[in-house]
C-alpha cells in the first residue's frame, strides 16, 4: 500500500518556484501544467470571461514557476499601463496627454534600466571617473525586455490614436502575461492579440496540425540540435579560443550561428504552436534568416517581432529616411546600436548592434549606387550574396557570444592568423557527431518552403495514431541526444 502514499511535501516543493529548475517548455513539469490548462480551457471554452481568467491565472503561475516573485513586476506593469492608457485616451489637453505618455515611457524604461543596466552604468562611472561604486546585487527578471516593449508599443499606439485602450483589465493582463510568449517573445502588439480573446474558441484541423508541427520541430531544433552542439563543441572553443586552431574557431562560429538560430527560433516555434492550440495566432518570428542575400533582408527574417518594433517605434520616430541620405544612415546606426543594448548590458552587445547598423547603412548606400534591390540579377549572384551576408552575420555573432572583448579578438585572431587544416583528420574523428548535427541543421534550414508545406499536409491527413507515433519517435530521439547538463535558452537572459 506504500505505493499509493503521496509525499505531500514533495508535491508542494514541485509546485513552488525552483531557481535551479525554472519552468520552460522543455521541462517535464510543463507536460502536467499544459494538460491541466487545456482541460480547464476546453471545459469553459464557451464562457469568454472564465476562459480568459483561466488562461491569465495559468500564465501568471507559469511565470511564477519560471521567475519566482518577479511575477509581481508583470502585474504591476499591467496595472500601470492599463490605467495610463485609458487616461491618455480620455485626455483632451495635448500637454497633459503627452505628460501621461512620458510617465508611461519613464516607468517602463525606468524598471528596465534599474534591473538590466544599473551595474553597467556604475561600471562606466567607475572606469570613466574612478568613482568607486560597488555593484548592486540585482537579479534580472526573466522576460522584462519583451513585456516592456509590449507595454511601450501599446501606450504609444493609444497616444497616436491607432488603437483604443482595452476596457477590461483582465484582457490587458492576459495580453502582457500570456505564457507562450512571455518569457522570450515573440514581441506581440495589443492590436493583434486582444481582439482574438473576444472571439469564439475555434481550433481547426489545420490549426492543430500546424501547432503540432511547430511544437515538435521547435523542440527538435532547441533540445536536440542547439543543445547538443552547444555542450559538445561551441562552449569548448569560445571559452578558450587561443587553445584551438583557426579552423576549429571558424567552425565554432558556424556552429554558434546555428545554435542561436535553433535555440531562439525553436522556442518561438513552440510558443506559436502552443498558442495555435489555444485558438490564438502569434506572428512568425523567423523566416529562414540565413537564406538572406543582404543584411537588410536578414533583419526582415531574423527576430521579426523585434526588428519591426525597432522600425516602428525607434527608427521612424528618429526620422527614418525622411531627412536625407546621411541622416538615414545615422538613424539606422542608432537604431541598431540601441537594439544591441536591448540584448544586454555589455559593450559586446553594443559592438554587435553597431556592426549591424553599419552593415545596414553600407547596404543602403550600395543599393542606392547600383539601383538594385535585394534580389541579385542571377542565381549565382544571389548565392554569393547569401554567403557574404552569412559571414557578416557570423562576424557579429563572435561579439554576441564571446564573454569579453579579449576572447572575441582571440577568436578572430586565430581565424585570421592560425588557420590550418593540419589537424583536420583528428578533428573530424573527435567531433564527427557534432559535424553531422551542424550539417543536418543547415540542411533543414535551407529546405524549400514547399517541402515544409508538404510535411504539414501529410500530418493533417495522418490519423491520430500516426501523430502519436511521430511524437513517440521524437521523444526517443530527444532521449538519445539529451544532454546531462541542462542548457538554458540563450534569450532567457534578455
Amino acid at each position: 500500500m506504500d505505493f499509493f502514499i503521496i509525499d505531500g511535501a514533495a508535491v508542494i516543493r514541485q509546485l513552488l518556484y525552483d531557481p535551479q529548475n525554472p519552468l520552460l517548455f522543455n521541462n517535464g513539469f510543463f507536460v502536467y501544467f499544459f494538460f491541466l490548462l487545456i482541460l480547464f480551457y476546453y471545459l469553459f471554452r464557451e464562457k469568454y470571461t472564465i476562459r480568459t481568467l483561466i488562461l491569465s491565472l495559468f500564465s501568471l503561475y507559469f511565470f511564477y514557476k519560471a521567475s519566482g516573485s518577479f511575477v509581481l513586476l508583470v502585474i504591476i506593469s499591467a496595472v500601470i499601463d492599463f490605467f495610463l492608457s485609458n487616461l491618455i485616451y480620455k485626455q483632451k489637453n495635448f500637454a497633459a496627454k503627452r505628460s501621461l505618455l512620458a510617465l508611461s515611457i519613464v516607468s517602463n524604461l525606468g524598471l528596465l534600466f534599474y534591473f538590466k543596466y544599473t551595474n553597467f552604468f556604475l561600471e562606466i562611472c567607475n572606469n570613466s571617473f574612478n568613482a568607486g561604486f560597488n555593484p548592486l546585487n540585482i537579479l534580472l527578471p526573466v522576460g522584462i525586455s519583451f513585456y516592456t516593449f509590449e507595454n511601450l508599443s501599446y501606450t504609444i499606439d493609444v497616444y497616436h490614436g491607432k488603437i483604443e485602450p482595452e476596457k477590461k483589465f483582465l484582457n490587458y493582463l492576459l495580453f502582457l502575461s500570456f505564457f507562450p510568449k512571455l518569457v522570450m517573445g515573440p514581441i506581440v502588439r495589443a492590436s493583434d492579440f486582444i481582439p482574438q480573446l473576444k472571439k469564439p474558441y475555434v481550433v481547426t484541423g489545420r490549426d492543430f496540425t500546424e501547432g503540432f508541427y511547430l511544437i515538435v520541430t521547435g523542440l527538435f531544433k532547441k533540445v536536440v540540435i542547439s543543445d547538443y552542439i552547444t555542450i559538445n563543441f561551441v562552449n569548448y572553443i569560445f571559452d578558450a579560443p587561443s587553445l584551438h586552431t583557426g579552423m576549429e574557431c571558424l567552425l565554432a562560429v558556424y556552429g554558434y550561428a546555428l545554435v542561436i538560430y535553433c535555440d531562439f527560433s525553436g522556442y518561438s516555434d513552440v510558443a506559436i504552436g502552443i498558442a495555435k492550440w489555444l485558438g490564438i495566432t502569434i506572428p512568425d518570428n523567423f523566416n529562414s534568416p540565413y537564406q538572406s542575400a543582404s543584411i537588410t533582408e536578414f533583419w526582415r527574417r531574423w527576430h521579426i517581432s523585434l526588428s519591426s518594433w525597432l522600425r516602428d517605434y525607434l527608427y521612424i520616430p528618429l526620422g527614418g529616411n525622411r531627412h536625407g541620405t546621411f541622416r538615414t544612415y545615422i538613424n539606422l546606426f542608432i537604431t541598431m546600436l540601441l537594439g544591441g543594448l536591448w540584448h544586454g548590458a555589455s559593450w559586446n552587445f553594443i559592438v554587435w548592434g553597431g556592426l549591424h547598423g553599419g552593415a545596414l547603412a553600407v547596404h543602403k548606400l550600395w543599393s542606392g549606387l547600383t539601383k538594385k534591390e535585394d534580389k541579385s540579377s542571377s542565381w549565382w549572384g544571389r548565392i554569393l550574396s547569401i554567403i557574404l551576408t552569412f559571414h557578416v552575420v557570423c562576424l557579429g555573432w563572435i561579439f554576441f557570444r564571446a564573454s569579453s572583448f579579449d576572447l572575441a579578438f582571440q577568436m578572430m585572431q586565430q581565424i585570421a592568423f592560425d588557420f590550418s587544416f593540419d589537424a583536420l583528420t583528428p578533428f573530424i574523428d573527435n567531433y564527427s557527431s557534432v559535424l553531422i548535427m551542424i550539417a543536418l541543421g543547415f540542411v533543414l534550414h535551407f529546405l524549400p518552403a514547399s517541402i515544409t508545406e508538404m510535411v504539414k499536409s501529410g500530418l493533417e491527413r495522418m490519423p491520430l495514431v500516426g501523430a502519436i507515433l511521430v511524437f513517440i519517435a521524437f521523444v526517443a530521439v530527444y532521449a538519445f541526444f539529451k544532454t546531462a547538463e541542462p542548457v538554458m535558452p540563450i534569450y532567457l537572459q534578455f
